[in-house]
């Protein structure tokens, strides 16, 4: 029997994204579990998938508004209430640099994203999506010998390469979740009301946090 294993696969620019990492990372349900935190881009990985980009559908922005509010009321994730001022939001180049943290500094990944998930979506500042922005918060948690690996042109690749695992995994949308159980068994789930779902996979308790009832 092996601990549970979690991969998330997330975009700073998705809000379920957001409530994802939060749960993850602050749940007692997930205290026992080894998680990897994988930076992908939603925009190829709709691509990949001939996946139509929210904003494309007819009334799905005004749903993903409303779920992103009422998911994030329901795990206690501070969220702001108005949808940040240029939502989507271009998230290449920051997804790249976070896809070099992951791979050169992945002491750094967790505290860096939870950062930058912070000021998008709890803030509502889209700004950090541009480089002068978002390479502060960088500076602030990496020894500055090591920002080179993470501001340079390699780390695009880096990112093509989660986004295509991520693919290869069955994500065709975020958050996605590749599972390991104690039993080594491996299973991927989308979306934050999958959360039941996962935590039943992962044969994980579920009565450590009331949150969870509303997924049984």
């Amino acid at each position: 029997m092996t601990a549970p294993k979690i991969t998330l696969y997330f975009d700073i620019g998705s809000p379920f994204s957001y409530i994802a990492f939060h749960v993850l990372k602050n749940s007692p349900v997930f205290s026992n579990c080894q998680i990897a935190y994988v930076p992908v881009l939603l925009r190829d990985l709709f691509q990949k998938c001939q996946n139509p980009p929210p904003i494309a559908v007819k009334n799905k922005l005004q749903w993903i508004n409303k779920e992103r509010l009422y998911w994030s009321h329901r795990f206690g994730v501070p969220m702001s209430v108005p949808i940040p001022e240029g939502f989507p939001a271009s998230t290449g180049n920051l997804q790249a640099a976070l896809a070099g943290v992951a791979a050169h500094a992945p002491e750094n990944i967790v505290a860096i994203t939870e950062k930058l998930f912070t000021i998008f979506w709890e803030e509502g500042k889209t700004k950090i999506i541009d480089q002068e922005e978002f390479q502060l918060v960088f500076q602030s948690e990496m020894e500055e010998n090591r920002l080179s690996d993470v501001f340079n042109d390699q780390t695009k690749a880096i990112l093509n390469r989660n986004t295509e695992s991520a693919f290869n995994a069955g994500a065709f949308g975020l958050p996605w979740f590749e599972c390991t159980n104690p039993e080594g068994e491996v299973e991927g789930f989308w979306g934050i009301d999958h959360l039941g779902r996962v935590a039943d996979f992962l044969r994980l308790d579920k009565s450590l946090d009331n949150s969870f009832n509303v997924l049984l």
